[in-house]
């Protein structure tokens, strides 16, 4: 018998997860270093956990659209200057990807995917997010060796991201499987 789309999407499995992520995204307003962040966790934890692949998706970029409001407020916008206009989609298309390659996670979360796929999911931010910031950003020359320059400065950023991709995501995949083991109720009614 299907159950009605209200009582699945309000059952305790998916009501768990979007507030993890959403605790996970709003971190983003504390204090840390620069790019430091959740947000590839979350899109590959929604990707690997929601049963609903549509809610997988939504769950994660309005975890980020909530955290990029109340940054907004905090600093009077949502990114800098350099990384405005297109920048804003290649970072939320980034997140989609993000979510579609936690997908391949669905079922087989173990400690060494959770780690590859953290590391791709960095790989994929730091790869598009810079040749966005060459495309969009004047102070590079339009050319192979202005997109290499791009690269190279974001390579300190890069160290940072890392981190906290892992970080979030040992936190969100490790936090909930103790959960689960915990609550059977969660094991039920996610991926």
């Amino acid at each position: 018998m299907n159950r009605p789309v209200a009582s699945s999407i309000f059952a305790p499995g998916p009501l768990v997860l979007a507030a993890l992520i959403v605790l996970a995204a709003l971190t983003r307003v504390l204090p840390h270093p620069p790019n430091f962040s959740p947000v590839a966790a979350i899109a590959l934890f929604g990707g690997a956990y929601f049963a609903n692949r549509s809610w997988a998706l939504i769950v994660p970029l309005a975890g980020l659209f909530v955290s990029d409001l109340v940054l907004s407020s905090m600093h009077g916008g949502l990114y800098a200057q350099w990384f405005s206009g297109a920048g804003i989609w290649l970072v939320y298309g980034c997140i989609a990807l993000t979510t579609l390659m936690g997908f391949g996670l669905r079922g087989r979360v173990g400690g060494g995917r959770v780690l590859g796929y953290s590391l791709a999911g960095a790989v994929l931010f730091f790869t598009v997010t810079n040749f966005g910031a060459w495309l969009g950003n004047p102070m590079y020359s339009q050319d192979p060796a202005g997109l290499m320059a791009a690269y190279v400065a974001g390579i300190p950023f890069f160290q940072w991201s890392l981190a906290g991709t892992l970080f979030y995501s040992a936190v969100l995949f490790g936090g909930f499987s103790l959960l689960r083991s915990q609550l059977p109720a969660l094991r039920t009614q996610t991926v």
